[in-house]
């Protein structure tokens, strides 16, 4: 893949608030590391399916977080 493929249409979900939980994973905006490190040099599509991934893994927290509350 060449910098021209690599579309920044898709902005970065960070939210400036990186604090990594014990399986690395950020808890502002629930990347991986290694999503996180990749980022820059991926195609939209890969962008996607990272806030995708992302997505899935604020939700499972907050669930968590809900059920530990009761």
């Amino acid at each position: 893949m060449q910098m021209r493929d690599i579309d920044s249409t898709v902005q970065s979900p960070c939210v400036r608030n990186c604090c990594l939980d014990d399986d690395l994973i950020c808890l502002g905006c629930f990347r991986s590391i290694e999503e996180i490190k990749e980022w820059g040099l991926v195609d939209s599509h890969r962008r996607r399916t990272i806030l995708l991934n992302a997505q899935r893994r604020r939700e499972a927290d907050q669930m968590r977080r809900e059920a530990l509350k009761r």
